[in-house]
C-alpha cells in the first residue's frame, strides 16, 4: 500500500496529522507507543519462555517416566566388566 503513494501524498498525509494532532502532542503519542511496543515486546518474550520451560518440564517427565530398567556406571565408555548398578532412593510419600 505505501508503495502505490507518490512523495506528494505523503507529504500531504504528514500535513494533515499535524493539523489534526499538533506539534504539542505527537511526542507524547510517539513516547506512548513506543512504551506500548516495549511492553508488548517483553511480554512476547515472557510467553515464549515460559513455552520453552513448560515443553522442557513435558520432555523431563516423559524422560522419567521412560526409564524403567535401571542405571548402571560405567568406568569408562564401552567398560562392561567395571558396571556396577545405581542405588536410587525410591521416591516416599508423607501424608
Amino acid at each position: 500500500m505505501i508503495g502505490n503513494l507518490k512523495p506528494l501524498e505523503i507529504v500531504l498525509i504528514i500535513a494533515v496529522i499535524l493539523l489534526l494532532f499538533g506539534a504539542k502532542k505527537l511526542p507524547d503519542m510517539a513516547r506512548s507507543l513506543g512504551k506500548s511496543a516495549r511492553i508488548l515486546k517483553s511480554e512476547a518474550k515472557a510467553m515464549k519462555k515460559d513455552d520453552e520451560s513448560a515443553k522442557s518440564t513435558d520432555a523431563t517427565n516423559d524422560s522419567a517416566t521412560q526409564q524403567a530398567a535401571p542405571r548402571t556406571i560405567q568406568a569408562a565408555p564401552g567398560d562392561v566388566s567395571s558396571a556396577r548398578p545405581v542405588n536410587e532412593p525410591k521416591p516416599t510419600t508423607q501424608n
